[in-house]
């Protein structure tokens, strides 16, 4: 898709530095892919979904503004209409059935959810100097790949990865495939976007070609974006908390190097790892909040009560069980 006059309202280049956290519950749990399967009712597979509540079966980006058509979101700050979502983590027991698994929330009083970041430079650096160009109205991009099922290619990613936490503050080591041992604090799956952009296109046929990696080193060291990839764009990074310790009773689970838990998609080794972004700041929010040079804090963003954001939903539009014990996994996805 090419840059129209929208963008040119926004401002192709105006850099930026600055790094955001913020909480987001769920705002709904359904077997829907606007992005890569938009108007298929139901989509291949299950997906957990935060954000504007403009979220639906199809959103062309020519026709819908997430942050025109949303009136609410379950993310901490207003102006964030945007959606995010990832697969969802199933358990496979002994006899076949699965059982969805929970999702705890970093932030006290969310419902679910994930935790998201921007950030100019690496999570821990509280300088954040790096200049960086904010997302334009109508980008969408995908990291990762349902299909994948190895080590090898998994490695066409950076930094998808899971850990094993011992307790809510354990943050390394991180793994490219699921732990193969009971995780007493549950289990954290991280996904990191492409931090490059090629400055024309607001989203490609595969939903992923207009943007890279840096050429070399990383978005953490400053490595630079490659010359067909030349705008730096924030890091997002989600970070979503799989509450598994109700699954963790039975050593033989996790006998001979195996482990139960499954995505979605059928993926039982974890190298499938993926999420979908959908751009809906509200005007240019996310530009002025970066342009503040600020860490963590947002004063030029307005602060919603974690009960409103629980309060922000959308409507089941596809009306399967989800919940109970089940003898597959929604739409019948078989394990790999």
């Amino acid at each position: 898709m090419q840059l129209n006059a929208l963008i040119a309202a926004f401002g192709l280049f105006a850099p930026a530095s600055a790094l955001l956290r913020f909480g987001c519950s769920a705002l709904t749990v359904q077997r829907l892919d606007p992005l890569v399967e938009p108007g298929m009712n139901p989509s291949t597979h299950l997906h957990q979904i935060i954000g504007g509540n403009s979220f639906n079966v199809s959103m062309p980006p020519e026709e819908h503004d997430l942050a025109a058509l949303s009136t609410c979101t379950s993310c901490q700050f207003t102006e964030d209409l945007s959606n995010y979502w990832t697969a969802v983590l199933f358990y496979r027991a002994k006899n076949g059935t699965f059982k969805r698994v929970p999702q705890t929330a970093q932030t006290t009083g969310n419902q679910g959810g994930m935790t998201v970041y921007y950030m100019t430079d690496a999570l821990f650096d509280t300088a954040q100097k790096s200049t960086v160009t904010a997302f334009k109205p109508g980008f969408r991009m995908l990291v990762g790949d349902s299909t994948f099922r190895d080590r090898e290619q998994a490695r066409n990613f950076r930094q998808l990865t899971y850990i094993c936490m011992e307790n809510s503050g354990t943050r390394a080591p991180e793994y490219i495939g699921f732990p193969t041992r009971p995780c007493p604090g549950g289990i954290m799956a991280n996904h990191r976007f492409p931090t490059c952009w090629d400055g024309k296109n607001l989203d490609s046929p595969n939903h992923q070609d207009h943007v890279a990696y840096p050429e070399s080193g990383t978005f953490e060291s400053g490595g630079p974006c490659p010359a067909t990839h030349p705008v730096r764009l924030p890091q997002i990074l989600l970070e979503t908390v799989w509450d598994t310790r109700a699954f963790n009773g039975d050593p033989a689970d996790f006998a001979d190097g195996g482990q139960p838990f499954v995505w979605s998609s059928g993926d039982a080794t974890g190298f499938s790892s993926h999420a979908d972004y959908l751009f809906g700041w509200k005007d240019d929010s996310l530009q002025r909040h970066l342009d503040g040079h600020t860490y963590v804090s947002a004063p030029t963003l307005k602060t919603q009560s974690t009960a409103l954001q629980n309060q922000c939903k959308v409507k089941d539009m596809v009306g399967e069980d989800i919940d109970s014990w089940l003898t597959s996994l929604p739409g019948g996805n078989p394990v790999a």
